[in-house]
């Protein structure tokens, strides 16, 4: 009896030993089962689809606990910054909603704060499932770091069915055109085109937009390759049409968001918008309903890529819970869930199409037959600090309107930031 009492408390210290210093390595089986997922999407028809797939996750891990690390502020304005710090710090997130291309490569892959993934997608047998010209964009050196959760178009034009019905307006499916339909609207008394650029970014949305229709895909690629000069005219043009467009937008566009922006368009206080597919699931979180209450219009021969996508930092403090949710993200389901709702479409070549709407099978065929064209601002061309500096630029430019001054800082910003 004294012997077996003995062992009883060597086994009890024991055990407080073990769980006294799984708790100072931050192991506790109360912390593993968890994972810190950071995004930016809190907004209206964002938040809804990030819900959504978190059920997915819940239904299939239901022992592992979503922390859900949202920062306010669309494309992320606010949440980049505080992830680079946490990142820098030493303190990642589990995964985080970085979009793919040179945001992703520039600032965490190369500077070695990610793990490749590649392993992990071959495992699976998915790495063979996803569009490969979308994984180009997720790796580095031959290893992939992320998994793309959607596929975006940027350059879309939004419109109200009811305002162009009334107006005997057809969809603009050109800038020209836009301009055509803005000046008519305008003498009726409407506003023409919504802008909520409270964050900036939105306005450098509209001008990448503008600029990628003016210069054409093939040339304006070559901005990002070297074989198109930033000195080319059709830039300036560009920077002419934006100044145009501009005197038929809201005069309250500084104070609104791109969500305001695009309620405008379904309330019918304004007829256009331009805005990515995200618009077209907040649209529908509205209650708007596709080619009946709103329309669309590519603004270019061209489909501007954006994919948001979540890879696994190194010293994730739940990894076993970072992949649980990779691997939902990775899988059939989980795109369909999240993209059927975003109003994006699915990175995975054998997502069900009948699922998807006329707008999102409209852009899988597009998507397929178009030249891909990456996005300045939504990180697909260009690293962050060239992002920032030019959405501070056309801020400027949008109370300015100072053509050659802004050609200028352009100049001094490539300079900066890809030379």
């Amino acid at each position: 009896m004294v012997i077996e009492m003995i062992f009883k408390k060597i086994l009890c210290g024991c055990l407080l030993l073990f769980l006294s210093c799984m708790n100072s390595l931050g192991l506790a089986a109360s912390q593993t089962n968890k994972v810190e997922i950071f995004s930016w999407w809190i907004g209206g028809g964002e938040e809804e689809s990030l819900q959504a797939i978190f059920k997915v996750f819940k239904r299939n891990y239901p022992q592992i606990e979503i922390i859900n690390a949202t920062v306010e502020g669309g494309a992320g304005i606010n949440a980049k910054a505080a992830l680079q710090t946490r990142m820098v710090g030493g303190k990642p997130p589990d995964s985080f909603q970085v979009h793919g291309g040179a945001e992703l490569v520039d600032s965490y892959v190369k500077t070695g704060m990610m793990e490749p993934i590649t392993k992990l997608l071959n495992d699976w047998g998915v790495r063979n499932k996803f569009n490969p010209q979308i994984l180009d964009m997720c790796s580095y050196k031959g290893e992939i770091y992320s998994i793309p959760l959607d596929v975006q178009r940027g350059n879309m034009l939004w419109y109200n069915m009811r305002i162009l019905q009334t107006y005997h307006i057809t969809p603009p499916k050109t800038v020209p055109d836009l301009l055509t339909a803005c000046r008519k609207l305008a003498a009726y008394g409407v506003i023409p085109l919504s802008l909520g650029d409270k964050n900036k970014w939105e306005a450098t949305h509209l001008f990448e937009t503008i600029l990628v229709a003016r210069m054409g895909a093939e040339k304006y690629n070559g901005l990002w390759n070297g074989k198109t000069s930033f000195d080319d005219p059709q830039i300036t043009e560009a920077l002419v049409d934006f100044k145009h467009l501009l005197k038929y937008v809201n005069k309250d566009h500084g104070t609104l968001t791109w969500q305001d922006a695009t309620k405008m368009v379904s309330s019918g206080k304004a007829a256009f918008n331009v805005m990515g597919d995200w618009a077209e699931g907040y649209l529908k979180t509205l209650g708007g309903t596709p080619a009946k209450s709103f329309g669309w219009e590519p603004l270019g021969d061209n489909f501007m890529v954006i994919t948001d996508t979540f890879g696994l930092p190194k010293g994730a403090p739940h990894r076993k819970g970072a992949i649980a949710w990779l691997a939902t993200i990775a899988s059939v389901e989980g795109q369909n869930t999240f993209n059927l709702v975003k109003g994006t479409i699915s990175s995975r070549m054998d997502a069900n199409r009948g699922l998807y709407d006329a707008y999102q099978q409209m852009s899988m065929d597009d998507f397929m037959k178009l030249t891909l064209t990456p996005s300045i601002v939504h990180g697909s061309a260009t690293p962050q600090g060239f992002t920032s500096a030019m959405d501070d630029m056309m801020n400027t430019f949008i109370y300015e309107g100072n053509i050659n001054k802004t050609r200028r800082q352009l100049k001094q910003i490539v300079a900066d930031y890809l030379e």
